[in-house]
């Protein structure tokens, strides 16, 4: 079963307030094992547009995944983050070979 992949592209507008729902988030990505491969970092748009913070969490699969996104923990964390951020967020499962 492929691995599956949260992809976000998020500008945060308060970085201190966002600060409340990197620590909230983090019981939820531990629950459903979450594993941060990008988590902002230095970046450069070399096409099209896109937000200032980028983020891929790893996950063991797309049930886990989405499981992760609508659990009432991580709802909770991201009632934190809509007010003081703007950002999309992408769930897709990883290519296996």
């Amino acid at each position: 079963m492929p691995k599956a992949y949260w992809v976000a592209h998020v500008d945060v507008h308060d970085p201190a307030a966002y600060e409340a729902y990197r620590a909230a988030n983090a019981e939820p990505f531990a629950k459903y094992g979450a594993k941060f491969l990008i988590r902002g970092g230095v970046g450069e748009v070399v096409e099209g547009t896109a937000k200032s913070r980028h983020v891929v969490i790893e996950f063991a699969d797309y049930e886990t995944a989405m499981a992760c996104y609508n659990s009432p923990e991580y709802q909770t964390a991201k009632a934190l983050r809509d007010p003081v951020s703007e950002g999309d967020l992408v769930i897709v499962e990883g290519y296996e070979v």
